[in-house]
């Protein structure tokens, strides 16, 4: 099985890639809520949340689907009194038919609030030209 990355490297200079393709699946590197000056945005978790899935949506255009594709989701929450506002700007993306999703309490490695990444299922991958 081919596999080809999606989105190109991490824009922090890290060695990873911010997608994978496998098959049929795309894996999504954990997403930060960096706001276009490189910084992580203001307004706390739900801001972030915010931003990681607008990026998620972004990115998985560039592999031509989309949200709906999505099936499984990580989230690391560095504050578990965050899950409540979390849960709140999450249900704005995924309002029906969620993805499976686990969340975890754990420290991340920048000052920031949440990290998020997913599974995607894309049965028609996009052909290379």
């Amino acid at each position: 099985m081919a596999k080809h990355t999606i989105g190109g490297l991490s824009s922090e200079g890290l060695p990873y890639s911010r997608a994978v393709r496998a098959g049929d699946f795309i894996y999504v590197s954990g997403m930060l809520g960096f706001g276009p000056d490189g910084a992580i945005v203001s307004g706390g978790v739900a801001a972030e949340t915010r931003q990681i899935l607008g990026d998620l949506q972004d990115l998985l255009a560039e592999a031509g689907c989309g949200l709906g594709d999505v099936v499984k989701v990580n989230v690391c929450l560095p504050n578990a009194e965050d899950f409540d506002a979390f849960n709140a700007a999450y249900a704005e993306f995924f309002a029906s038919e969620p993805p499976a999703r686990a969340t975890i309490c754990a420290g991340l490695t920048i000052d920031a609030r949440i990290e998020i990444e997913a599974i995607v299922y894309d049965p028609q991958p996009r052909r290379e030209a």
